[in-house]
């Protein structure tokens, strides 16, 4: 018997994550919302749109948190779109991968400085 016999019995290859990062992308989306309504409340609170209001906003620990878990939500989201895009419409192998090296290598990259600007305030 064929490894890829056509049927009921047929043996699925390929990729086996659909569900998985669909239920990601729906968790990174409920984050990044909250964390839009958490501004949008202390926009609504304070009505401060200065600098001094955003470094105090940011200067405490908790929001510093909030605000990281809401851009690697962010990057990680970006990361499951376009990975599908690059898997959906680019069908070489060598230049798929290589975009999706480029595309994981800027994320990460943007997440460092994501880091890097968040501890400064």
């Amino acid at each position: 018997m064929p490894i890829y016999q056509i049927g009921p019995k047929r043996l699925v290859v390929g990729a086996h994550y659909g569900l998985k990062e669909w239920i990601i992308q729906r968790v990174t989306a409920i984050v990044m919302v909250v964390f839009t309504i958490v501004l949008l409340v202390d926009y609504c609170i304070t009505g401060s749109a200065t600098y001094e209001g955003w470094s105090a906003l940011f200067a405490n620990q908790f929001m510093k948190l909030l605000t990281f878990l809401a851009l690697f939500s962010l990057f990680y989201h970006a990361w499951i779109g376009v990975r599908d895009i690059w898997m959906d419409y680019i069908k070489p192998v060598s230049i798929r991968l290589t975009l999706q090296v480029l595309t994981v290598l800027y994320l990460v990259a943007c997440a460092a400085y994501a880091v890097q600007i968040l501890w400064k305030v």
